[in-house]
């Protein structure tokens, strides 16, 4: 198995590159040497006059089951969760403002950060078996940008947001979290051709209409609902409840850790 955080594949045929994160032994959390990694992966995607669209995925059974919970201290003060929380939007707007089309193609696990990270790619094909949601709510933490109600009307975003509850794939399709979702063996399939469909388009048609589409979303007030987030989350990851949850992140392991969050809901999920 590569060494490499990020894997680089380029098409044969047509001018597309597929990114895959790669450290399946931690459902590709993504720690600090990953983002880093992702992000110069993007950047030389986007400087190739030959690579017209990317796709993203992830390696083993997660596309990625979020920021890495393990091995870091969280216990921070609100402006330093103000500065941690702004250079993980500042990769999700990487993502989101690329000037050739980003696809997401979901494998297993998109959760918390990684669920936000899906949402600032263009489009996203996901396996029926995939499972999604912002689980992190449960223990008082929130994502970093809130892509979910400029995703998904507004009832499934609260529902998403007030529960942690995780969705499969089929469910993701129905309340269009993710443009389709295809048997696991398809996915590859699936995604490929779509990146083909982006890759054959003429380059300066997609850059200019997503130029459009983004500015639609600033114009609604994308950019101050991020930074609003980004305060109210700084806040909440600074409160006495969001002390106390990072305190137990600290002490325990992180399988003790989950045990305790996930137990008052095991009679409900």
């Amino acid at each position: 198995m590569s060494s490499e955080l990020v894997l680089w594949e380029k098409d044969e045929q047509d001018a597309f590159v597929t990114l895959t994160l790669n450290r399946p032994d931690k459902m590709n959390a993504m720690n600090q040497a990953l983002g880093d990694a992702l992000e110069a992966a993007v950047k030389r995607a986007v400087a190739d006059p030959e690579v017209r669209a990317v796709i993203i995925t992830g390696a083993g059974r997660a596309f990625t089951a979020g920021f890495d919970l393990g091995g870091e201290d969280f216990e921070m003060n609100a402006e330093q969760w103000r500065e941690d929380i702004g250079a993980n939007m500042r990769r999700m707007q990487l993502l989101h403002d690329a000037p050739i089309p980003i696809i997401a193609a979901v494998n297993g696990y998109a959760l918390a950060g990684g669920l936000e990270l899906m949402m600032c790619c263009d489009m996203v094909i996901a396996a029926e078996d995939a499972m999604l949601g912002e689980p992190e709510v449960r223990h008082v933490s929130a994502p970093p940008t809130l892509m979910l109600p400029w995703t998904v009307p507004m009832v499934h975003a609260r529902r998403l947001m007030y529960t942690g509850d995780l969705i499969d794939g089929r469910e993701a399709e129905r309340i269009h979290l993710v443009n389709k979702a295809v048997p696991r063996d398809q996915l590859k399939a699936e995604s490929e051709k779509l990146a083909r469909k982006c890759a054959r388009m003429p380059g300066a048609a997609i850059k200019f209409a997503k130029a459009a589409l983004n500015h639609q979303q600033e114009t609604s007030g994308l950019n101050s609902s991020w930074t609003y987030n980004r305060e109210t989350t700084a806040i909440l990851h600074a409160s006495e409840e969001g002390k106390h949850w990072m305190g137990l992140l600290k002490d325990r392991s992180l399988k003790e850790f989950l045990d305790i969050r996930e137990k008052p809901f095991k009679d409900l999920d």
